[in-house]
């Protein structure tokens, strides 16, 4: 079988990956728009962001998986037709009911990035593959922040409504190509889906993640945040002990303890939370009136300009980071990444008044994230056996996931904890927020220092480039352990 080029290959992937990208933010600056729209509540319309998050979180590993035993494409395909039917629902939406359940389907589309880079990995030559990868992780870090931007102009030119109609069209065009031009992985898993697995993982992530994010409503002490985290401590107890006899494991643990993943999970919980709390809260710290005595009273196109310079420097960081890969190894992008991010919220923790002051810290912090999303993919890429890429990225993209989750709660307590007499949040919450978010990358940056140097070993991670022999079992670094036995076959495109 011809296999398709790689650069029409990646093309693909990346507008596919690029859409849903795009998705997790747009709608954000327009929830009050939508909550006018739908005549529904503050806290109902917060649900559009939670369903969305959970759904991702608890699809993302799963669809991982299943396109590693069932074939990348396949499964690649069928997440973009879940994405564009939750377009097309959310798009037509009557009320806010259905609107959460079409983001709830947009949330199956989380499965994009792991399975986009699996693709990337057993298509692409050897030497194309690492570049591929960061190439493609700065295209979804462009797009998650590409939203807030975007979000303002399409509302005020049209409605809310073509926040979806867009990627609708986009979607469409993006099916077809994906059908014609991306290639079926001849690397496959063996076994089968243990479907208990994924009830207890999926268990154990709602009931993590509902409490976390809606903690600030709730309150931490309330006895549905309680009572939850107590679930999600006994259900994840039960998966690992589960996951551990299984003979098929959805994530094989051992792979988790491999050092090369657990410390790049590490600094991706820890980065996550500095990263997707920065993004839901300094949109609203630039709308806020100057009569508060701090904001600029931007509007919400006033606010997506100011993200540009993170967006710009985002795109640059992350194309490069793939072009430095043999001078600057993906430890050393990490851990960079991971300080450029500590030094732009430490920036916007001590200045704050000026538009340029903000532009500034969020081209720094842009830097930090395009270097920190390419690296995090091309370690656990490079660590993990070629069958276990699409699960074991996607548990990746869930742990930077549930990090920011947890960051979001903690500054949402500290910026809405004590409230000026007219209702907005007083400046030292911002500050302190800021300050939190520094230390979090800090610590991100220390544990991107623990991660072991990768020793070369001649050996291609490409599951079809050169250095691979067909029929062969895809070679792993040496100081990881091969969890489960993977064979290769011919699959037809």
């Amino acid at each position: 079988m011809n296999r398709q080029s790689p650069r029409r290959t990646f093309g693909v992937l990346a507008t596919g990956a690029g859409v849903y990208a795009l998705l997790q933010s747009l709608i954000t600056p327009a929830l009050p728009i939508v909550q006018d729209a739908m005549h529904t509540s503050q806290s109902t319309v917060t649900w559009v962001m939670t369903a969305y998050l959970l759904s991702a979180s608890v699809f993302t590993p799963i669809l991982g998986r299943i396109g590693d035993l069932v074939g990348k494409k396949r499964t690649l395909v069928a997440a973009l037709v879940a994405l564009l039917v939750g377009c097309l629902v959310d798009a037509l939406a009557p009320n806010i009911t259905v609107l959460i359940l079409g983001r709830v389907l947009q949330g199956i589309g989380g499965a994009l990035f792991p399975l986009s880079f699996g693709i990337i990995r057993d298509e692409f030559p050897a030497g194309k593959v690492a570049g591929g990868i960061s190439n493609l992780s700065a295209v979804i870090a462009v797009g998650s922040g590409l939203g807030m931007v975007l979000a303002g102009p399409i509302v005020g030119a049209l409605d809310y409504r073509w926040l979806f109609w867009l990627p609708v069209v986009v979607l469409l065009g993006t099916i077809a190509l994906a059908q014609r031009f991306v290639p079926e992985s001849p690397v496959r898993g063996e076994g089968s889906v243990d479907w208990l697995s994924a009830v207890l993982l999926s268990g154990w992530l709602v009931a993590l993640l509902l409490p976390v994010s809606q903690a600030a409503r709730w309150g931490w002490g309330s006895t549905g945040v309680l009572g939850l985290l107590a679930l999600a401590v006994v259900l994840f107890a039960a998966w690992v002990l589960h996951e551990a006899r299984s003979r098929d494991p959805l994530i094989d643990l051992r792979v988790m303890r491999l050092p090369a993943v657990w410390t790049t999970n590490t600094a991706a919980l820890l980065f996550g939370a500095g990263m997707y709390a920065l993004w839901a809260f300094l949109p609203g710290f630039l709308q806020t009136p100057s009569s508060a005595g701090y904001g600029f009273g931007s509007t919400v196109t006033g606010a997506g300009l100011l993200m540009l310079p993170m967006v710009g420097a985002m795109f640059v960081a992350g194309l490069l980071g793939g072009r430095l890969a043999g001078r600057f190894p993906a430890k050393a992008q990490l851990s960079v990444g991971a300080l450029l991010g500590a030094v732009a919220c430490a920036l916007l923790a001590a200045r704050h008044g000026s538009p340029a002051d903000v532009a500034l810290a969020a081209g720094v912090f842009g830097l930090g994230i395009g270097l920190a999303f390419a690296s995090m993919s091309n370690l656990i890429v490079q660590s993990v056996p070629a069958a276990q890429t699409g699960a074991a990225t996607g548990m990746n993209a869930n742990i930077r996931t549930i990090g920011g989750s947890m960051g979001a709660a903690l500054m949402t307590g500290l910026v809405t904890g004590h409230l000026q007499p007219t209702g907005r949040p007083y400046e030292s919450g911002y500050t302190q927020g800021f300050a939190l978010l520094a230390v979090f990358c800090l610590a991100a940056a220390g544990a991107a220092l623990l991660v072991p140097a990768r020793r070369p070993t001649g050996v291609a991670v490409a599951g079809t480039g050169a250095g691979t022999v067909p029929g062969a079992t895809p070679k792993v670094a040496p100081d990881s352990v091969e969890p489960g036995t993977v064979r290769r076959e011919p699959v037809g495109g």
